[in-house]
């Protein structure tokens, strides 16, 4: 060992290991750290070859379709219309009358929702007795079928012998006709919406708030801070992106509302939305163009026009957080 290390320093013997040795070292490293980085992508990249085909050729298909006007029975037969379907769609006074609904349904389940989600998990994060109870009991609206819980809140708001109207009149208020008037009918289907995903998002919400640090709560009261204030500067700034997550969730399912609406009609008036059209959606509009009245070409123009809409309220979310950002 001295000898190799004295030849070395007197430099008979060349330090270290011979050349060949120390590059197929480095070829080595070099490969390993490609593995490593090309790991990620080699798991990602057949996601995103599934995505292609079975939603961007999907998407791109009925995009196509929209630019013709084709019928249900004959869909090999396109003539081209170019954009008259989004002009027609554009001056469809059901449209205007569909999107408001979906605006008005979407904001009357939504905004309850999360904020009962979020009180409901914040109650089951504290130590209780039958905690796993309590989560499993609210997971159980969610794994409800949409056509058992429509049917069943159908009778709770049907007008003559309903248990809501029952209740009501029990307390000297007379009969509402839920499915009749348009606000009515569509607080009852907000509140199919609402009993289904309350617990799902509470569970969420719960599953991030048990990722907060403990310290931090401990620093809050040693500053003096009440429940309701930890709950407001530490809780929910804590959970800010599963909050965002769950408006983003929301707002695609209040924009494809169709099995509550469809069912709370029982019978042609679901897929009209009631007599005036009164509840119906964007959902409901788009069944009707293709499956009633067999016109596909301007449902594929509908399923476009839901498809925007949600890319323009992502792009107002967007813009307001880097505002919000920026003045903070």
């Amino acid at each position: 060992m001295a000898t190799s290390t004295t030849q070395a320093l007197t430099g008979d013997e060349p330090a270290g290991p011979p050349p060949e040795r120390r590059t197929a070292r480095r070829r080595g490293a070099l490969l390993h750290r490609l593995d490593l980085k090309g790991a990620p992508y080699a798991f990602v990249a057949p996601f995103f070859v599934i995505f292609a085909a079975f939603s961007f050729y999907p998407l791109v298909y009925t995009f196509w379709i929209s630019l013709h006007d084709v019928e249900l029975a004959t869909l090999d037969v396109m003539q081209w219309v170019a954009f008259d379907n989004y002009v027609e769609l554009w001056g469809d006074s059901r449209f205007w009358n569909a999107l408001q609904n979906t605006i008005t349904i979407g904001v009357i389940s939504t905004v309850p929702q999360l904020l009962m989600a979020l009180g409901l998990a914040h109650l089951l994060n504290y130590r209780m007795r039958a905690s796993l109870f309590f989560r499993v009991a609210s997971l159980v609206p969610y794994a409800t079928s949409v056509a058992a819980a429509a049917l069943v809140f159908t009778m709770l708001f049907e007008r003559d012998f309903g248990m809501i109207n029952w209740a009501l009149g029990s307390v000297g208020i007379d009969h509402v006709d839920w499915e009749a008037d348009k606000w009515p009918a569509q607080v009852a289907i907000s509140t199919i919406v609402i009993w289904r995903w309350t617990g799902y998002n509470a569970l969420l919400y719960l599953a991030a708030m048990q990722a907060i640090p403990a310290d931090r709560y401990e620093a809050a009261s040693l500053d003096g801070a009440s429940r309701w204030q930890q709950f407001t500067h530490v809780t929910v700034p804590g959970i800010r992106s599963t909050i965002v997550f769950t408006i983003v969730l929301s707002t695609i399912g209040a924009t494809q509302l169709f099995g509550e609406p469809l069912i709370f009609g029982q019978g042609p008036n679901g897929v009209t939305g009631g007599a005036d059209n009164q509840y119906q959606t964007l959902g409901l509009l788009l069944y009707e163009e293709g499956w009633k009245n067999y016109q596909m070409g301007r449902s594929a123009t509908v399923a476009w026009a839901m498809f925007l809409l949600l890319l323009l309220v992502f792009l107002v979310q967007r813009v307001v957080q880097r505002v919000r950002s920026r003045t903070s």
